[in-house]
């Protein structure tokens, strides 16, 4: 296995894209900044009309000077409240610069969005969501031609676009070139082709059909998977699959803290597993029949390992930075390249554009596969792990089991900690600088800085440090043998980051 690491590589600039003049970069404007995925605020405060106005118009910016403006551009929405104004307010101001834009009619997963886009040849896409953010917030994400994340180059062009408002173009809508389309039927046609529905349709568990329990918290990935799992005659209860801006009062985000209507759902309607995805599906968590939380981690290992074994698939494999060692270890298994990034998935799909990868993931639940798209899907991802069910003829928990027992027992957990700027920067700077050399009674044997501070530990996994990239909290994730080692080492470092 040859591993690569990669932090923040520009790609090479496209032979159309016009020339530019050497110059020190800008500064960013003051209320707008790009994270790991694209820009978000608080609405009514950071997230207002005149704001998103100017990321949309540096936007445009870009797609007239490094894309071809002549294929249009797909924006869509997710259901958070004003989502869908905003997007119809971001795609006049797209117009104002000659951009045909066809508009999503209805809330639609950011996947699909980056499917039509590349299904259609366009110049790019914008997509209204927050993803798993809290209810009070909206971001606009940034996508590409291919069909994934914007390239770190091309989020840097847009950011200086931004540092510049003067010369951005004017806004002068024209309604005209807006047209109003369902992305839905194409999307869902697509992933019926990539996964054996009809496999999962007549697998049996105990003598019994198997049936689902999906969960869209609410979120943009409401009716997907319901709808395509009843065409194909596979049994799937839907819950939390209506509209709430408020999200039923949970933030958006498949954390097992968050999951436990799905959890009930599966006992009670005697479900083989669960589904969860975020706000705007493209990443996932899954409850196994007994209830238990399938972080993941576990669900990276576990497309990774059926798409090599069962599928006969070849290639590389990337994780970012905060992701499990199990990943290695299977590569090192398989004889495939390693490669190591940042994290954001963006990191990820540049990689997948120059390699040749089979699949690439995050810790956040978010993986992106060579036969669909170098995108993050929740709902793509979902049907894959209905797949393994129906191939292994396992329940999920025995399919965990099985690869822990042939990779080695991993277990990850993470906490967010919400720190006034002071306190966050103190700790920041504590672990950037000094770090401890003990964390408990375990010793401290390494150190790396790729993203964040990582701290390896003797016989005891590792734990990590770093500032979110999209909401203003300091995360600390940790992985070690045993669960309850997780916990201990996560807590401990939790104690470490308030003392400071």
């Amino acid at each position: 296995m040859k591993k690569t690491r990669r932090a923040n590589r520009k790609p090479k600039r496209k032979a159309s894209a016009k020339p530019k003049k050497s110059a020190t970069r800008a500064q960013p404007h003051p209320a707008i900044s790009f994270g790991t995925d694209g820009w978000r605020g608080i609405l009514a405060r950071d997230f207002t009309i005149e704001n998103a106005t100017l990321v949309a118009r540096a936007i445009a910016r870009y797609l007239v000077e490094f894309e071809d403006i002549r294929r249009g551009v797909f924006v869509a929405y997710d259901t958070r409240f004003a989502a869908g104004r905003f997007a119809r307010h971001v795609s006049e101001v797209l117009t104002s610069v000659g951009l045909d834009v066809r508009l999503a009619a209805e809330p639609t997963p950011t996947p699909a969005l980056s499917f039509a886009v590349r299904s259609n040849s366009a110049a790019a896409g914008v997509m209204l969501t927050a993803s798993h953010n809290p209810p009070p917030w909206l971001g606009i994400k940034l996508k590409a031609a291919f069909g994934g994340s914007a390239s770190p180059r091309a989020v840097q062009q847009v950011e200086r676009f931004l540092a510049a408002p003067n010369r951005l173009p004017r806004v002068q809508p024209d309604p005209r070139r807006i047209e109003v389309v369902d992305l839905k039927p194409a999307y869902l046609a697509h992933l019926s082709k990539l996964v054996d529905l009809d496999r999962i349709a007549a697998a049996r568990l105990n003598g019994a059909p198997l049936r689902f329990a999906v969960d869209p918290m609410h979120g943009a990935g409401a009716g997907y998977l319901r709808e395509i799992f009843s065409a194909h005659g596979i049994d799937a209860v839907e819950i939390r699959g209506t509209r709430d801006p408020l999200f039923g009062g949970t933030q958006p985000e498949p954390l097992d803290a968050n999951l436990d209507p799905l959890r009930e759902a599966v006992r009670a309607h005697n479900c083989v597993a669960g589904f969860a995805t975020d706000g705007d599906a493209d990443r996932l968590a899954a409850i196994d029949a007994e209830g238990n939380f399938v972080d993941p981690h576990k669900i990276f290992a576990l497309l990774f390992r059926h798409l090599v074994e069962r599928r006969g698939l070849t290639g590389g494999v990337a994780r970012t930075f905060s992701v499990s060692k199990m990943i290695d270890r299977m590569a090192e298994r398989y004889a495939l390249p390693l490669h190591e990034t940042r994290i954001g998935f963006k990191y990820i799909a540049d990689l997948m554009l120059e390699h040749d990868l089979l699949l690439g993931g995050e810790e956040s639940g978010g993986i992106g596969i060579r036969t669909h798209l170098p995108e993050r899907d929740g709902i793509f991802n979902s049907l894959l792990l209905a797949e393994i069910i129906a191939t292994e003829s396992k329940p999920l928990a025995d399919c965990v089991a099985d690869l822990q027992k042939e990779f080695g027992p991993l277990h990850y957990r993470r906490v967010d900690l919400h720190l006034d700027p002071q306190q966050k920067q103190r700790a920041l700077a504590h672990f950037a600088n000094n770090g401890p050399r003990r964390i408990g009674d375990r010793t401290v044997v390494g150190k790396e800085d790729l993203d964040g501070n990582k701290f390896y530990l003797l016989n005891a996994g590792w734990v990590l440090v770093r500032a979110s990239g999209t909401e203003p909290v300091v995360r600390i994730y940790a992985e070690a043998p045993t669960p309850e080692l997780a916990e201990q080492v996560v807590a401990t470092v939790a104690d470490i980051v308030r003392s400071v």
